[in-house]
């Protein structure tokens, strides 16, 4: 019997290693790639240098580890030319956001961006950041942009960060991150990600359902949860094209973004955005509309009230699910119960004819309300498949979902 080769075994690793307290996790990562057969060398920028120590990178790697560009040393020895082609893979982790920036820039100004700049070979890159970083529009137009030059990303993990927020932004773990290597170099070929070449329709936020030219129904949807799952979709390859109602959230960058106001508007773009492969309705869209909206500003009038004449919006999930020439290969919806959340769930997962659905609790009555807020806790019903899912970031909810549709293209 033979033991199976690791798809490392012989392969040569150039980890760049940046700023940040995560930096810690690339000494096992470095123990455990050397355990599989591959060699590492190691950039250790200024600022990670804060978080591990040469000392200690060069003890378990076996190789010296490379500081200054301007050392004239490190250029006899190696150079940065040489540093950055005799690798088959270029890592960079923790990416921060000041090292996306400079990459997607092509800035050359250390030791770091200059062999990266210089180098012939694949890129991959493991963010890592605050939340607030991470989702800031200038950060996803690097990500995006570096997707197109080709580099590899693993996405960053969620959870409680350094700074003591929650969100996205972790490094991503040790396992996840040899996992990522031993993809690349599996036989089959590089990286691929894994809903590249499919169209992703979503929705989310609320609608606006005008009364007069001033005034509106609403509700109390943030779009949190849509954006989030948008953004995770894209994180994984999808072509992904969301359809917003109004939300005081930043429009992710890598993605077509439509924005619309009634629930009419929302059915009309997504319609527009035909053929895709996916469909996600996460958005709260509103029951009903006001048929008699007035043209002007409605005036009190002595006390009396005006009388508001109300229809039935457009059922899109149901429109979406049911249509017999574009409806897409996977309908999701979502369903928002505030009492018997299963089987109000599984009666809507059956009435829209979609193929999943994904229940939440948003009422209160065991704290905030999911609708606004950051976390959400749900249920994933597929057919007669059930699976409670613990309470989580959005975020987290998110990267969850997109991981289910990318097992089902798989």
């Amino acid at each position: 019997m033979t033991l199976e080769t690791s798809p490392l075994d012989g392969k040569r690793l150039l980890l760049i290693i940046g700023g940040g307290i995560a930096a810690y996790k690339c000494l096992d990562l470095i123990r455990r790639l050397k355990e599989k057969g591959m060699s590492v060398r190691t950039i250790l920028t200024r600022s990670g240098a804060e978080f591990v120590t040469p000392l200690s990178i060069s003890g378990l790697s076996g190789e010296k580890v490379y500081t200054d560009l301007f050392s004239l040393t490190d250029e006899v020895e190696m150079g940065h030319i040489r540093l950055s082609r005799e690798a088959d893979l270029v890592l960079v982790a923790p990416a921060t956001a000041d090292m996306m920036a400079k990459m997607a820039a092509g800035l050359a100004d250390n030791l770091a961006t200059t062999a990266l700049l210089a180098t012939d070979k694949p890129v991959m890159i493991a963010p890592s950041m605050n939340s607030r970083m991470w989702e800031h529009a200038a950060t996803r137009r690097n990500l995006q942009q570096l997707k197109e030059d080709g580099v590899h990303i693993i996405p960053p993990g969620s959870g409680e960060l350094a700074c003591g927020e929650e969100g996205t932004g972790r490094l991503a773990e040790v396992d996840d991150m040899i996992g990522a290597i031993e993809f690349f170099f599996k036989p089959s070929g590089p990286h691929e990600e894994p809903l590249a070449g499919k169209h992703i329709l979503i929705t989310a936020g609320p609608t606006y359902e005008a009364i007069d030219p001033v005034r509106y129904m609403a509700n109390r949807s943030s779009g949190k949860q849509g954006y989030a799952i948008a953004r995770a979709l894209a994180d994984l390859g999808a072509k992904v094209t969301l359809v917003s109602g109004p939300t005081n959230l930043a429009a992710p960058a890598g993605l077509q973004m439509i924005p619309v106001e009634s629930a009419a508007e929302m059915l009309a773009a997504c319609q527009n955005a035909l053929p895709a492969d996916v469909a996600i309705c996460v958005a709260a869209v509103a029951d009903w509309r006001v048929s008699n909206c007035a043209g002007q500003k409605i005036k009190k009038q002595d006390g009396a009230l005006p009388a508001l004449q109300l229809t039935e919006n457009p059922d899109i999930l149901k429109i979406l699910s049911t249509d017999k020439v574009n409806r897409p290969e996977l309908v999701i919806g979502f369903a928002a119960e505030t009492e018997n959340i299963a089987a109000n769930a599984q009666a809507k997962l059956k009435r829209k004819g979609c193929d999943w659905i994904v229940a939440n609790d948003v009422s209160t009555k065991d704290g905030p309300s999911v609708m606004g807020g950051d976390y959400n806790k749900v249920i994933l019903f597929r057919g007669k498949d059930r699976e409670d899912w613990a309470l989580g970031h959005k975020d987290e909810i998110a990267k969850n979902l997109a991981q289910k549709i990318a097992e089902f293209y798989a």
